[in-house]
C-alpha cells in the first residue's frame, strides 16, 4: 500500500487526493527555501510579482545593477518552468511511471548542491549572490511548472498571491447572505462558497507559511546544510516511481 501511494504522488496515474498531498508538501518546500534563501541572500527567490517590480523602479532610478539582476533571476525561474515542461513531456511521450518526477529529482539535487557548496561559494562575494538567486528562482520555476501541470493548473506552490485571492473570493461567498430561500431554474443560482476548495487553500497556504518557519530555523540553526533534508524530502517522493522505470528497462536483460 504505500509503494502504490508513493507511485500515484508523482506518477501518470493521477487522483485528486495524489494532487493534494504532494501540493502540500511542495508548498512545505517551497516555503522553507525561499524563507532560507532570505536569510542567505536577503531576496525571495519565488517572488517574481516583487521583482518585475523592482526592475520597473530601478529602470527610472538609474539602478542597472539591480536591473540586470532582476533579468537574470527572472529568466531562471522562466527556464525551470521551461525545462519542467520539456522534462514532463518527454517522461510522457516515452511513458514513463516518473511521468512527473524529473522536475522534482533535479530540483532535489540542485537543492543538494546548494546545501553542500553554499558555505564555500559564501566565500567569492562576486559570484555568490547572483548564482545562489539563479539556481533558487530556476528550482522555484521547476516546482512551480509540475505541480501546475500534474494538477491541471488548480494548484500553485509557490504562488502565494494567487493562493490568498481564491482563499479570499471563496470566504466571500461563504460569508455571503442569499436573501431568498426560493430559486428557480431561470433565475440566479444562490451564491455558495466551495468549502472543499476553501479547506485545501487554506492547508497550502498554512503549509507554505510552516515551510517558512522550519525553513528559517533550520537555515538560523545550522546554515546551508539545512536544504539537504529538503532535498532528501523531494527524492523520496520520486523514487518508487523512478525504480519503476529502470525496472523496466533492465527486465528485458535480466530475461535473456
Amino acid at each position: 500500500m504505500p509503494l502504490n501511494y508513493a507511485r500515484r504522488l508523482t506518477g501518470p496515474q493521477r487522483s485528486r487526493q495524489a494532487d493534494r498531498h504532494i501540493g502540500l508538501v511542495l508548498t512545505f518546500v517551497a516555503g522553507a527555501t525561499n524563507a532560507g534563501a532570505f536569510l542567505a541572500v536577503h531576496q525571495y527567490t519565488s517572488h517574481m510579482t516583487g521583482m518585475v517590480s523592482s526592475m520597473a523602479d530601478n529602470l527610472i532610478l538609474g539602478g542597472w545593477e539591480v536591473v540586470l539582476a532582476g533579468v537574470g533571476a527572472l529568466s531562471s525561474f522562466l527556464f525551470g518552468a521551461g525545462c519542467s515542461a520539456v522534462l514532463v513531456n518527454f517522461a510522457r511521450r516515452h511513458r514513463l511511471h516518473s511521468e512527473y518526477s524529473g522536475p522534482l529529482l533535479l530540483e532535489a539535487l540542485m537543492l543538494l548542491m546548494f546545501g553542500v557548496l553554499g558555505a564555500q561559494l559564501e566565500s567569492l562575494h562576486g559570484i555568490f549572490v547572483p548564482f545562489t538567486v539563479g539556481l533558487l528562482c530556476f528550482t522555484m520555476g521547476l516546482q512551480n511548472a509540475v505541480i501546475t501541470k500534474l494538477s491541471r493548473a488548480e494548484i500553485r506552490t509557490t504562488h502565494v498571491t494567487g493562493i490568498v485571492t481564491d482563499l479570499g473570493i471563496e470566504l466571500g461567498k461563504l460569508v455571503y447572505w442569499n436573501r431568498s430561500r426560493a430559486y428557480s431554474d431561470a433565475g440566479p443560482l444562490p451564491v455558495t462558497a466551495n468549502r472543499d476548495r476553501l479547506q485545501i487553500l487554506a492547508l497550502l497556504l498554512t503549509s507554505f507559511f510552516c515551510g517558512g518557519v522550519a525553513g528559517a530555523w533550520a537555515f538560523n540553526r545550522l546554515g546551508y546544510v539545512s536544504t539537504v533534508p529538503l532535498a532528501l524530502l523531494l527524492t523520496a517522493l520520486v523514487a518508487v516511481p523512478l525504480w519503476d522505470d529502470l525496472r523496466d528497462r533492465l527486465a528485458p536483460r535480466w530475461i535473456d
